[in-house]
Protein backbone atom coordinates (compact mmCIF):
# COMPACT_ATOMS: atom_id res chain seq x y z
CA UNK A 1 0.00 0.00 0.00
CA UNK A 2 1.09 3.75 -0.68
CA UNK A 3 0.21 6.78 1.38
CA UNK A 4 0.67 10.47 0.48
CA UNK A 5 0.60 13.18 2.35
CA UNK A 6 -1.05 16.53 2.40
CA UNK A 7 1.08 19.78 1.90
CA UNK A 8 -1.52 21.82 3.21
CA UNK A 9 -1.61 21.39 7.26
CA UNK A 10 -4.47 23.61 7.79
CA UNK A 11 -6.40 22.83 5.43
CA UNK A 12 -6.56 18.95 6.33
CA UNK A 13 -7.33 20.38 9.96
CA UNK A 14 -10.15 22.11 8.91
CA UNK A 15 -11.33 19.27 7.09
CA UNK A 16 -11.27 16.61 9.67
CA UNK A 17 -11.02 18.39 12.88
CA UNK A 18 -13.97 20.96 13.28
CA UNK A 19 -17.01 19.60 14.72
CA UNK A 20 -19.09 21.08 12.45
CA UNK A 21 -17.25 19.41 9.31
CA UNK A 22 -16.07 15.52 10.67
CA UNK A 23 -16.19 14.05 7.54
CA UNK A 24 -15.14 14.00 3.98
CA UNK A 25 -18.54 12.68 2.04
CA UNK A 26 -21.77 12.19 3.88
CA UNK A 27 -23.79 9.12 4.04
CA UNK A 28 -25.45 9.62 0.64
CA UNK A 29 -22.27 10.18 -1.56
CA UNK A 30 -22.34 14.12 -1.52
CA UNK A 31 -18.91 15.33 -1.36
CA UNK A 32 -18.19 17.68 1.91
CA UNK A 33 -14.45 18.43 1.55
CA UNK A 34 -14.26 22.13 0.57
CA UNK A 35 -10.83 23.67 0.42
CA UNK A 36 -9.20 26.96 0.68
CA UNK A 37 -11.68 29.65 0.33
CA UNK A 38 -10.69 32.40 -2.65
CA UNK A 39 -11.82 35.34 -2.48
CA UNK A 40 -14.99 36.54 -3.70
CA UNK A 41 -13.80 37.80 -6.96
CA UNK A 42 -11.59 34.88 -8.33
CA UNK A 43 -14.75 33.19 -7.11
CA UNK A 44 -16.98 34.60 -9.49
CA UNK A 45 -14.03 34.39 -12.00
CA UNK A 46 -13.22 30.70 -11.37
CA UNK A 47 -17.06 30.13 -12.50
CA UNK A 48 -17.34 32.03 -15.60
CA UNK A 49 -13.80 29.90 -17.06
CA UNK A 50 -15.90 26.76 -15.91
CA UNK A 51 -19.20 27.50 -16.67
CA UNK A 52 -20.36 24.32 -18.15
CA UNK A 53 -19.23 22.28 -14.58
CA UNK A 54 -20.52 25.91 -12.39
CA UNK A 55 -24.01 24.74 -14.30
CA UNK A 56 -23.99 20.90 -13.64
CA UNK A 57 -23.18 21.26 -10.40
CA UNK A 58 -25.98 23.80 -9.77
CA UNK A 59 -29.23 22.57 -7.81
CA UNK A 60 -32.19 22.21 -9.41
CA UNK A 61 -34.10 24.92 -7.89
CA UNK A 62 -31.33 27.38 -9.30
CA UNK A 63 -31.05 25.66 -12.41
CA UNK A 64 -35.01 26.21 -13.13
CA UNK A 65 -34.37 29.85 -11.76
CA UNK A 66 -31.38 30.79 -14.13
CA UNK A 67 -33.76 28.30 -17.13
CA UNK A 68 -36.39 31.17 -16.91
CA UNK A 69 -34.08 34.04 -16.22
CA UNK A 70 -31.99 33.70 -18.79
CA UNK A 71 -35.31 33.44 -21.06
CA UNK A 72 -36.62 36.56 -19.50
CA UNK A 73 -33.63 38.57 -20.09
CA UNK A 74 -33.22 37.43 -23.27
CA UNK A 75 -36.26 38.84 -24.39
CA UNK A 76 -35.84 41.82 -22.30
CA UNK A 77 -32.41 42.54 -23.71
CA UNK A 78 -34.34 42.53 -27.33
CA UNK A 79 -37.08 44.44 -26.08
CA UNK A 80 -35.54 47.31 -25.60
CA UNK A 81 -33.71 47.05 -28.69
CA UNK A 82 -36.42 46.85 -30.92
CA UNK A 83 -38.21 49.84 -28.69
CA UNK A 84 -35.30 52.06 -29.12
CA UNK A 85 -34.95 50.59 -33.18
CA UNK A 86 -38.78 52.04 -33.60
CA UNK A 87 -38.01 55.40 -31.29
CA UNK A 88 -34.96 56.09 -33.57
CA UNK A 89 -36.70 55.89 -36.68
CA UNK A 90 -39.56 57.63 -35.47
CA UNK A 91 -42.18 54.98 -35.73
CA UNK A 92 -43.64 55.86 -32.17
CA UNK A 93 -44.98 58.86 -33.38
CA UNK A 94 -46.64 57.28 -36.13
CA UNK A 95 -50.55 57.31 -35.65
CA UNK A 96 -51.33 54.89 -37.58
CA UNK A 97 -49.09 52.20 -38.84
CA UNK A 98 -51.39 50.97 -41.60
CA UNK A 99 -51.50 54.25 -43.23
CA UNK A 100 -47.35 55.53 -42.49
CA UNK A 101 -46.93 59.28 -43.73
CA UNK A 102 -45.17 59.39 -47.83
CA UNK A 103 -41.43 58.83 -47.63
CA UNK A 104 -41.33 57.08 -43.98
CA UNK A 105 -40.42 52.98 -43.83
CA UNK A 106 -41.56 51.41 -40.59
CA UNK A 107 -38.99 48.97 -39.25
CA UNK A 108 -41.83 46.74 -37.14
CA UNK A 109 -45.54 47.26 -37.78
CA UNK A 110 -47.45 48.00 -35.09
CA UNK A 111 -44.44 48.23 -32.29
CA UNK A 112 -45.74 51.48 -30.64
CA UNK A 113 -44.69 51.03 -26.60
CA UNK A 114 -42.48 49.22 -25.04
CA UNK A 115 -44.87 46.12 -24.14
CA UNK A 116 -45.52 45.83 -28.12
CA UNK A 117 -41.93 45.56 -28.17
CA UNK A 118 -41.70 43.03 -25.51
CA UNK A 119 -44.50 40.84 -27.53
CA UNK A 120 -42.75 41.42 -30.78
CA UNK A 121 -39.19 40.24 -29.30
CA UNK A 122 -41.01 37.00 -27.67
CA UNK A 123 -42.96 36.25 -30.76
CA UNK A 124 -39.59 36.15 -32.41
CA UNK A 125 -37.65 33.98 -29.99
CA UNK A 126 -40.55 31.51 -29.53
CA UNK A 127 -41.35 31.50 -33.55
CA UNK A 128 -44.77 31.39 -32.27
CA UNK A 129 -45.83 33.63 -35.72
CA UNK A 130 -45.98 37.15 -35.88
CA UNK A 131 -49.75 38.53 -36.04
CA UNK A 132 -50.55 42.27 -36.97
CA UNK A 133 -46.25 42.79 -35.62
CA UNK A 134 -44.01 41.99 -38.36
CA UNK A 135 -40.45 43.34 -39.63
CA UNK A 136 -40.27 45.45 -42.61
CA UNK A 137 -38.16 43.83 -45.26
CA UNK A 138 -37.07 47.32 -46.40
CA UNK A 139 -35.64 48.29 -43.47
CA UNK A 140 -32.09 46.51 -43.01
CA UNK A 141 -31.24 47.83 -39.42
CA UNK A 142 -34.74 45.63 -38.51
CA UNK A 143 -33.40 42.54 -40.34
CA UNK A 144 -30.07 42.37 -38.87
CA UNK A 145 -31.34 43.21 -35.23
CA UNK A 146 -33.49 40.37 -36.19
CA UNK A 147 -31.22 37.80 -37.16
CA UNK A 148 -28.71 38.65 -34.14
CA UNK A 149 -31.46 37.96 -32.18
CA UNK A 150 -32.34 34.21 -33.42
CA UNK A 151 -28.76 33.55 -33.43
CA UNK A 152 -28.34 34.08 -29.67
CA UNK A 153 -31.69 32.77 -29.11
CA UNK A 154 -30.28 29.51 -30.67
CA UNK A 155 -27.19 29.26 -29.04
CA UNK A 156 -29.12 30.27 -25.34
CA UNK A 157 -31.56 26.89 -26.29
CA UNK A 158 -28.98 24.82 -27.40
CA UNK A 159 -26.50 25.17 -23.90
CA UNK A 160 -29.93 25.00 -22.11
CA UNK A 161 -30.64 22.26 -23.08
CA UNK A 162 -27.71 20.64 -23.13
CA UNK A 163 -27.44 21.15 -19.70
CA UNK A 164 -30.42 19.58 -18.91
CA UNK A 165 -29.75 16.25 -20.81
CA UNK A 166 -26.19 16.66 -18.91
CA UNK A 167 -27.94 16.49 -15.54
CA UNK A 168 -30.22 14.18 -16.39
CA UNK A 169 -27.57 11.46 -17.62
CA UNK A 170 -25.12 12.09 -14.56
CA UNK A 171 -24.00 8.67 -13.29
CA UNK A 172 -24.37 9.85 -9.72
CA UNK A 173 -27.73 10.72 -10.09
CA UNK A 174 -28.92 7.82 -11.57
CA UNK A 175 -27.93 5.69 -8.47
CA UNK A 176 -30.34 6.36 -5.99
CA UNK A 177 -31.40 2.85 -5.98
CA UNK A 178 -27.89 1.72 -5.00
CA UNK A 179 -28.01 1.47 -0.78
CA UNK A 180 -24.76 1.33 1.20
CA UNK A 181 -25.03 -0.60 4.56
CA UNK A 182 -24.94 2.19 7.46
CA UNK A 183 -22.67 0.40 9.14
CA UNK A 184 -19.39 -1.94 8.67
CA UNK A 185 -18.57 -4.76 10.41
CA UNK A 186 -15.23 -6.66 11.48
CA UNK A 187 -16.01 -10.20 12.28
CA UNK A 188 -14.01 -13.96 12.04
CA UNK A 189 -14.06 -15.19 9.29
CA UNK A 190 -11.91 -18.60 9.08
CA UNK A 191 -9.75 -17.40 12.17
CA UNK A 192 -9.30 -14.17 10.29
CA UNK A 193 -10.40 -11.01 11.43
CA UNK A 194 -12.24 -8.79 8.68
CA UNK A 195 -13.73 -5.74 8.05
CA UNK A 196 -16.63 -5.62 5.61
CA UNK A 197 -19.68 -3.66 4.07
CA UNK A 198 -22.52 -4.60 1.87
CA UNK A 199 -23.86 -2.85 -1.13
CA UNK A 200 -27.71 -3.75 -1.90
CA UNK A 201 -29.29 -2.94 -5.31
CA UNK A 202 -32.49 -1.62 -5.60
CA UNK A 203 -32.92 -0.50 -9.39
CA UNK A 204 -34.92 -2.65 -11.59
CA UNK A 205 -32.40 -3.95 -13.87
CA UNK A 206 -28.91 -5.41 -12.19
CA UNK A 207 -25.32 -3.79 -13.36
CA UNK A 208 -22.36 -5.38 -14.77
CA UNK A 209 -18.83 -5.35 -13.99
CA UNK A 210 -18.75 -3.50 -10.48
CA UNK A 211 -15.92 -2.25 -8.92
CA UNK A 212 -15.06 -1.26 -5.36
CA UNK A 213 -12.57 1.23 -4.31
CA UNK A 214 -11.41 2.78 -1.09
CA UNK A 215 -9.63 5.18 0.46
CA UNK A 216 -8.61 5.66 4.00
CA UNK A 217 -8.16 9.03 5.17
CA UNK A 218 -6.11 9.78 8.70
CA UNK A 219 -5.24 12.44 10.69
CA UNK A 220 -2.46 12.55 12.57
CA UNK A 221 -1.86 14.53 15.87
CA UNK A 222 0.24 17.05 13.73
CA UNK A 223 -2.99 17.71 11.29
CA UNK A 224 -1.58 15.90 8.11
CA UNK A 225 -4.13 14.03 6.08
CA UNK A 226 -2.81 10.47 5.07
CA UNK A 227 -4.76 9.23 1.61
CA UNK A 228 -4.43 5.29 1.65
CA UNK A 229 -5.88 2.40 -0.54
CA UNK A 230 -7.72 -0.28 0.27
CA UNK A 231 -8.55 -2.68 -1.26
CA UNK A 232 -12.21 -4.74 -1.21
CA UNK A 233 -13.32 -8.12 -2.67
CA UNK A 234 -16.61 -10.18 -2.72
CA UNK A 235 -16.18 -13.89 -2.86
CA UNK A 236 -13.35 -15.39 -4.42
CA UNK A 237 -13.21 -12.65 -7.04
CA UNK A 238 -9.99 -10.87 -5.80
CA UNK A 239 -9.09 -7.51 -6.91
CA UNK A 240 -11.21 -8.59 -10.04
CA UNK A 241 -14.40 -6.45 -11.20
CA UNK A 242 -17.97 -8.23 -10.08
CA UNK A 243 -19.79 -9.54 -12.96
CA UNK A 244 -23.63 -9.15 -12.15
CA UNK A 245 -24.53 -6.94 -9.61
CA UNK A 246 -27.99 -8.29 -8.16
CA UNK A 247 -28.09 -7.73 -4.30
CA UNK A 248 -27.68 -7.85 -2.52
CA UNK A 249 -23.44 -8.23 -2.46
CA UNK A 250 -21.11 -8.17 0.52
CA UNK A 251 -17.54 -6.63 0.44
CA UNK A 252 -14.51 -7.35 2.50
CA UNK A 253 -10.97 -6.55 3.29
CA UNK A 254 -8.73 -9.07 5.47
CA UNK A 255 -6.87 -6.92 8.27
CA UNK A 256 -3.61 -8.60 8.07
CA UNK A 257 -0.99 -7.24 9.75
CA UNK A 258 -0.23 -5.33 7.08
CA UNK A 259 -3.53 -3.53 6.50
CA UNK A 260 -3.33 0.25 6.87
CA UNK A 261 -6.79 -0.26 9.12
CA UNK A 262 -4.81 -1.57 11.94
CA UNK A 263 -2.82 1.27 12.60
CA UNK A 264 -5.23 4.05 12.07
CA UNK A 265 -7.64 3.68 15.35
CA UNK A 266 -4.10 5.12 16.26
CA UNK A 267 -4.41 8.56 14.53
CA UNK A 268 -7.01 11.39 15.73
CA UNK A 269 -9.16 11.30 13.15
CA UNK A 270 -9.91 8.54 10.09
CA UNK A 271 -12.27 8.04 7.47
CA UNK A 272 -13.13 5.05 5.03
CA UNK A 273 -14.49 6.63 2.23
CA UNK A 274 -15.86 3.54 -0.59
CA UNK A 275 -16.33 4.40 -3.87
CA UNK A 276 -18.43 2.15 -5.95
CA UNK A 277 -18.58 2.07 -10.28
CA UNK A 278 -21.09 -0.38 -12.63
CA UNK A 279 -22.56 -0.37 -15.93
CA UNK A 280 -25.70 -1.39 -17.38
CA UNK A 281 -25.36 -4.35 -19.63
CA UNK A 282 -27.86 -3.03 -22.43
CA UNK A 283 -26.69 0.63 -22.58
CA UNK A 284 -23.05 0.67 -21.22
CA UNK A 285 -24.22 3.68 -18.88
CA UNK A 286 -21.79 4.41 -15.94
CA UNK A 287 -23.13 4.35 -12.02
CA UNK A 288 -21.35 6.06 -9.69
CA UNK A 289 -21.98 6.14 -5.67
CA UNK A 290 -20.09 6.66 -2.58
CA UNK A 291 -19.95 6.68 1.08
CA UNK A 292 -17.75 6.56 3.75
CA UNK A 293 -17.53 5.63 6.87
CA UNK A 294 -16.30 6.76 10.43
CA UNK A 295 -14.41 5.00 13.42
CA UNK A 296 -17.75 5.03 15.22
CA UNK A 297 -19.70 3.42 12.22
CA UNK A 298 -17.66 0.58 12.06
CA UNK A 299 -19.47 -2.37 15.03
CA UNK A 300 -16.43 -4.34 16.15
CA UNK A 301 -17.58 -7.94 17.28
CA UNK A 302 -20.76 -8.09 14.66
CA UNK A 303 -21.56 -9.62 11.33
CA UNK A 304 -24.62 -9.03 9.17
CA UNK A 305 -27.54 -11.53 9.92
CA UNK A 306 -29.02 -14.29 7.19
CA UNK A 307 -31.23 -12.60 4.83
CA UNK A 308 -34.06 -14.70 3.41
CA UNK A 309 -36.60 -13.54 1.08
CA UNK A 310 -38.92 -14.42 -1.22
CA UNK A 311 -38.54 -13.79 -4.87
CA UNK A 312 -39.92 -10.68 -6.51
CA UNK A 313 -40.29 -9.56 -2.50
CA UNK A 314 -38.59 -6.43 -0.19
CA UNK A 315 -37.57 -4.36 -3.56
CA UNK A 316 -38.90 -1.28 -1.55
CA UNK A 317 -35.92 0.92 0.50
CA UNK A 318 -37.42 0.38 3.46
CA UNK A 319 -37.84 -3.05 3.32
CA UNK A 320 -34.52 -3.43 1.66
CA UNK A 321 -32.76 -2.20 4.96
CA UNK A 322 -33.23 -5.45 6.49
CA UNK A 323 -30.16 -6.52 4.32
CA UNK A 324 -27.96 -4.59 6.78
CA UNK A 325 -28.88 -5.84 10.14
CA UNK A 326 -26.48 -6.90 12.52
CA UNK A 327 -26.27 -9.41 15.17
CA UNK A 328 -23.29 -10.09 17.62
CA UNK A 329 -20.53 -11.99 16.58
CA UNK A 330 -17.43 -12.52 19.72
CA UNK A 331 -14.11 -11.74 18.40
CA UNK A 332 -12.43 -14.83 20.31
CA UNK A 333 -9.74 -15.47 17.99
CA UNK A 334 -6.39 -13.67 17.65
CA UNK A 335 -6.22 -11.86 14.56
CA UNK A 336 -3.65 -13.90 12.75
CA UNK A 337 -3.65 -14.09 8.57
CA UNK A 338 -3.44 -17.28 7.58
CA UNK A 339 -3.32 -16.80 3.60
CA UNK A 340 -6.40 -18.68 3.23
CA UNK A 341 -9.58 -16.81 0.89
CA UNK A 342 -12.72 -16.39 2.14
CA UNK A 343 -14.64 -19.68 0.18
CA UNK A 344 -17.95 -19.43 -0.97
CA UNK A 345 -19.77 -20.44 2.03
CA UNK A 346 -18.89 -18.12 4.20
CA UNK A 347 -19.70 -15.49 2.11
CA UNK A 348 -22.46 -15.43 -0.68
CA UNK A 349 -24.58 -13.70 -3.06
CA UNK A 350 -28.34 -13.28 -2.99
CA UNK A 351 -29.42 -14.13 -6.41
CA UNK A 352 -32.64 -12.66 -7.54
CA UNK A 353 -34.00 -12.48 -3.90
CA UNK A 354 -33.24 -16.07 -3.66
CA UNK A 355 -30.77 -17.71 -1.11
CA UNK A 356 -28.88 -15.68 1.96
CA UNK A 357 -26.33 -13.91 2.47
CA UNK A 358 -23.87 -15.60 5.81
CA UNK A 359 -21.41 -15.21 7.36
CA UNK A 360 -19.96 -17.97 9.78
Amino acid sequence: MTSTTSDQKDTSCALMSKPHCQRLVSKDGRSLMRGSAPGCRETWFGALRDMWGTWLALRWRWVVLAFCSSFLLHWLLFAVLWYLLARVNGDLEVPDHNSPPPGHVLCVKHVTGFTAAFSFALETQLTIGYGTMYPNADCPTAIALLALQMLLGLMLEAFITGAFVAKFSRSQKRCGGILFSPQAVVCEVRGQHCLMFRVCNLLPRPLVDVCVSAVLYEESDNHELHQTAIEFSVDNLGSRPCPLFLSPLTFYHPLTPTSPLNSATSSKHFELVVFLTASQESTGSGYQKKTSYLPDEIQYGSCFTKVTSRHGKGRGKAESMRYFDTQPSPLTLPNTHTGDTLEKEHVSVQINGEGCDRLE
